[in-house]
């Protein structure tokens, strides 16, 4: 039986895991959206709640407590002006997440992991259909080396 469980391992020794989270943290905040597994997207919304809650409270004390959380100086300054503020009126559930397919690699379900009333991502811009290809093709054969044979050299 798993009583009084609390969190999920992650197949990761406790430091391992702590500083795992705490660096998808500051990336959530930074970017507003992460793309990861499922469970450590489900793990993550625990603690990304928890810095918004601290950030609502504005005090001295809630700054230090974050910080504990947050090693980056832009990501804890980012909670506190802009995150915090826009979930002023907002008792709880700050994040959602979004089911992805499976990655490639090993069939681990993958998900998105965002704050609510996250802004669009900004329009990539593109230039003409096949701008910068010519460039990007020249440049990496001049990094490759010959690999043609010559004839007679064995």
């Amino acid at each position: 039986m798993r009583h009084l469980v609390d969190h999920r391992k992650l197949n990761r020794t406790g430091a391992h895991r702590m500083a795992m989270l705490k660096n998808m943290a500051a990336s959530l905040i930074l970017h507003g959206r992460i793309k990861t597994t499922l469970p450590k997207a489900k793990e993550l919304r625990r603690l990304a709640d928890r810095l918004v809650t601290l950030g609502k409270k504005g005090s001295v004390s809630a700054r230090r407590r974050a910080r504990q959380y947050l090693h980056d100086h832009e990501a804890l300054s980012m909670l506190f002006a802009e995150l915090a503020p826009r979930f002023a009126g907002r008792n709880g559930g700050y994040t959602r997440i979004l089911k992805l397919n499976f990655r490639d690699g090993d069939q681990a379900p993958m998900a998105l992991i965002e704050y609510l009333d996250n802004p669009p991502p900004a329009p990539r811009l593109k230039g003409p259909k096949g701008a910068g290809k010519k460039e990007a093709k020249a440049k990496q054969e001049e990094k490759k080396p010959s690999t043609k044979r010559k004839r007679g050299a064995r």
